[in-house]
């Protein structure tokens, strides 16, 4: 969470409501979030000299914005510019398909459903989220940051046409 805090400040400084609807809005596939785990990070980042806060006032309401640190900026470069580690895909979901044999028939079916129909949700709006990224001028794009994140949604999207492919074919298989 602290280095998906840092990237976003360093793209532009930020409130905590701000971050948080950063990180639903394209960041919640590699990362799910609370208020209380963006506090938590921000609090540790703070004392880390890795950010700093100022309070401004915005429609008579003050509020905290956050920025990165010269300190913030190089343990971020540190991270990015590391290798890529090399780990095998989490998905706590599966250890219920695990035990799906201790699970009645009926009820595997209503659940994989379910599951596909929400996988679907999320499909379609990591579809309108690559359209909305593909439809942008050439000149956004060539943008380093922005193609990189647009590859992320493909990603996302392309992982959930496998998954709703694969839930498909267990659901025929058990229906069978």
């Amino acid at each position: 969470m602290d280095n998906i805090i840092l990237g976003l400040l360093l793209l532009r400084a930020r409130t905590i409501y701000q971050l948080r609807k950063r990180i639903n809005e394209g960041l919640d596939l590699m990362y799910s979030c609370s208020t209380g785990s963006i506090q938590a990070a921000i609090k540790k980042l703070l004392k880390n000299g890795c950010i700093s806060v100022d309070e401004v006032e915005e429609n008579g309401r003050l509020k905290k914005l956050y920025s990165i640190t010269d300190e913030g900026k190089r343990r971020f470069e540190q991270w990015v510019n590391a290798p890529i580690g090399s780990c095998a895909p989490k998905n706590p979901e599966l250890s219920k398909i695990y035990f799906f044999g201790l699970a009645e028939k009926e009820t595997r079916i209503v659940s994989i459903e379910k599951h596909i129909a929400e996988l679907k949700k999320l499909l379609s709006e990591l579809e309108r989220i690559c359209a909305e990224g593909e439809s942008l001028s050439v000149e956004n794009r060539n943008n380093d940051i922005f193609r990189y994140q647009l590859q992320t949604a493909h990603y996302g999207r392309d992982l959930t046409k496998f998954n709703i492919e694969w839930y498909a074919a267990l659901l025929k298989e058990i229906k069978e």
